[in-house]
């Protein structure tokens, strides 16, 4: 198979350039050329470090566990929960097709099917893929919306649960195609607009939960603003009895323009499976070399790192952190999102603080940072005291959510640890 595709960016469709995919049996290749006209833009940016501005096909080295695309596109490309519905929906009319006695194509799913299944509406960021008919990927489903309203939640939160089950229809798939594929993580979820016509993501219990998490991540995301960070804006929504996580769109602006997005692995160069472990203070060094606002960023970040080991946000993996583009090359963090406590794991950082302090997920390794964020002790001191403040009022936070006592208690641990007495003994 040998497919070109026509790389734009943003609203506006500007041409950026050109990916081509090859696949030969199991062995695939791609590579990613600039257009012209965007080389000689005065606008113009790298997508990413490892796409410099220059002439002429770049390819990307395909790590085991990594994407054949370079890192920017492959943000864009489902992950977890996504291929597990591509995959689900792919079956279903395979059989569907053997029972009408209809030719069935033999290949198995590619790269490039699972890049293509993501709805252009929806997808990550500002890169819209334009395949060899002129045609951006899945913005219409047999004439209908493919980014529901709220008013759909209940019917998406079905066909979710159907899908966990293993009991879902072919119905139940056509309906998420293009809906729950744009997104990343393993944990059920679709892209819906809300009340405000905002897009935004429905993230929905899962039937193996032992505890409310999606409670949970909103509380997180609510004590994140509370202690002064730029967090994504989240709230609960009732869908028949389910608690069901709302968690607006940061990559749009408030009239639904398109923002570029780089996971914080793509602005590092960090693959899966890369030997070693990456830290913070590669985040700091990349915000210094490509930030808008290098100084209040940095900042931001030790506040989030504090935040984190506070209610034991221990997925803080570098897919769970962004960049958004400014202007001509420079980069601001993202809001803060897919933060959750998690009381049952152990207490090590994903995102090593540095790599002295390493996985431990401690103020003292924190602390121990802050001359290389260039963070007084002063600064710093007031910081983590308006993080442990909003901390302190989880149970608070929580029961003005609607969580029962019993939520609560499931999470307690990821509030209540020694590094809490730590962190108010560094204030002292």
């Amino acid at each position: 198979m040998r497919r070109t595709i026509t790389v734009h960016l943003g609203d506006n469709a500007r041409p950026l350039g050109v990916l081509r995919y090859d696949s030969q049996g199991a062995r695939e290749s791609a590579a990613f050329e600039y257009d012209p006209a965007w080389l000689a833009d005065g606008e113009r940016f790298a997508v990413e470090p490892g796409l410099p501005l220059v002439a002429g096909p770049q390819f990307h080295r395909k790590t085991r566990d990594g994407s054949v695309f370079h890192a920017a596109i492959a943000d864009t490309e489902p992950d977890g929960w996504g291929r597990r519905l591509i995959q689900r929906d792919h079956a279903k009319r395979r059989q569907e097709a053997r029972r009408r006695g209809e030719p069935v194509e033999a290949r198995p799913l590619n790269a490039m099917d699972y890049l293509l299944a993501v709805d252009d509406v929806s997808r990550m960021g500002a890169l819209r893929l334009q395949d060899e008919g002129g045609r951006y990927q899945r913005t219409v489903d047999d004439g209908h919306r493919t980014t529901p309203p709220l008013i759909e939640l209940a019917q998406l939160l079905a066909a979710t649960r159907a899908v966990e089950t293993n009991t879902e229809t072919e119905a139940d798939l056509a309906y998420l195609r293009g809906r729950g594929t744009s997104l990343g993580g393993l944990r059920p979820k679709c892209s819906v607009i809300d009340e405000d016509g905002r897009l935004a993501i429905g993230k929905f219990p899962s039937v193996t939960d032992e505890r409310p998490v999606t409670k949970g991540e909103v509380l997180a995301m609510r004590l994140a603003r509370k202690a002064g960070i730029d967090a994504a804006d989240a709230r609960l929504v009732n869908s028949n009895g389910a608690p069901v996580a709302l968690i607006r769109r940061f990559d749009r602006t408030g009239n639904g323009a398109r923002l570029m997005y780089v996971s914080a692995a793509t602005m590092l160069g960090a693959e899966p499976g890369d030997p070693g472990e990456h830290s913070y203070t590669e985040v700091v060094d990349a915000l210094r070399q490509q930030g808008s606002r290098p100084a209040a960023d940095v900042e931001e970040l030790w506040r989030r790192i504090a935040f984190s080991i506070l209610i034991t946000n221990v997925d803080d993996h570098l897919l769970n952190h962004g960049f958004l583009h400014v202007d001509q090359g420079q980069w601001r963090l993202a809001p803060a999102f897919d933060v959750n406590p998690f009381p049952e794991r152990v207490r090590e950082l994903k995102t090593w603080v540095s790599e002295e302090a390493g996985p431990e997920a401690t103020i003292d390794a924190l602390m121990s940072v802050t001359a290389y964020f260039r963070i007084t002790g002063g600064r710093a001191k007031a910081i983590l005291a308006e993080v442990e403040v909003a901390v302190a009022a989880w149970r608070e936070e929580g029961r003005a959510l609607g969580m029962t006592g019993a939520d609560l208690e499931t999470f307690a641990d990821a509030f209540e640890h020694p590094e809490r007495k730590a962190a108010q003994r560094a204030l002292q």
